[in-house]
């Protein structure tokens, strides 16, 4: 069925407002997006905050009064605030969301593949995964610097904390590479549904132990993976250094180039850093925990 769709373009105070609008005038949905290149990447907890400038997107149904609802916009925002009408194409979304997302290589051997593709290599370590609503498909750079590093190392028969696990991708990669068991935890429960779902897809629930934060107690691992964001990496640093073993490794990522210097300094005092990684201006730091630390 196709949709009808209303732009609107207005600041942050009048989001309220505008929202408020969309929804009287019948929308029954209402998305907001950054006007301009002003990302949000790293709210301080208990925050929503909004760009200076939005544009609000309300959702109609094909049969919905495009001049009533133009005119009841006018009526609560003023004339000064122009409305873009257009009508969506008439697709197959999903069909046209799966012709998007193809199969993905990270390193010689792994790979991320939707479930309703066939691998193109048999093979090789084959990750089933469509994307969900959680974070975590492969396809952002941070992501995809920690499943090269999972790809080059000696992970076998390792232990794994994967610390913000998101949709478990980490975590199933390393599984499926040949860790004996992994740890995955996250603050949202929506991510560790989406966790216990793709662990069974991809057969390694039985080596898999979905927690959540508080749950987590003093063991240590092998293996420490965090993507995360650099706020939070930078206030984990003392937690996620006493959860890796002496001579085990930690990977970090969710950071920015800018921000390498703040996190390498967070983590010196417990681990031996190697260089950084870097991908489109995001970095991934990884470190071997000393002997001698604190």
């Amino acid at each position: 069925m196709p949709w009808i769709q209303a732009l609107l373009e207005v600041t942050q105070s009048r989001c309220e407002t505008a929202e408020d609008a969309l929804l009287e005038a019948g929308a029954i949905s209402v998305t907001y997006r950054d006007a301009e290149d002003n990302p949000v990447l790293e709210p301080a907890p208990g925050e929503t905050p909004l760009w200076e400038n939005v544009i609000l997107m309300g959702l109609f149904e094909a049969g919905a009064d495009t001049q009533r609802i133009s005119q009841h916009i006018a009526e609560k925002l003023g004339t000064d605030v122009p409305v873009k009408i257009e009508q969506l194409e008439d697709k197959d979304w999903i069909r046209a969301w799966m012709d998007d997302y193809h199969p993905m290589q990270f390193g010689k051997r792994l790979w991320i593949c939707p479930n309703h593709l066939t691998p193109p290599q048999p093979q090789a370590v084959n990750l089933m995964l469509d994307p969900g609503l959680a974070f975590g498909t492969g396809t952002h750079p941070t992501t995809a610097l920690c499943m090269e590093w999972l790809d080059s190392a000696d992970v076998n028969a390792r232990t794994v904390l994967d610390y913000g696990s998101g949709s478990v991708v980490l975590a199933i990669a390393s599984l499926l590479l040949g860790a004996s068991h992994c740890d995955a935890t996250d603050i949202d429960p929506q991510a560790l549904e989406a966790t216990c779902n793709n662990a069974v897809t991809n057969g390694v629930m039985g080596r898999l132990s979905v927690l959540e934060i508080g749950e987590l107690n003093t063991q240590q691992y092998d293996i420490v993976l965090a993507n995360i964001l650099a706020g939070p990496l930078t206030e984990l640093a003392p937690r996620l250094a006493s959860y890796t073993r002496v001579g085990g490794q930690i990977v970090l990522s969710g950071i920015l180039a800018t921000q390498a210097e703040d996190i390498l300094r967070s983590y010196s005092p417990w681990f031996d850093m190697q260089p950084v990684a870097e991908r489109e201006e995001w970095i991934r730091i990884t470190g071997t925990r000393r002997h001698d630390a604190d």
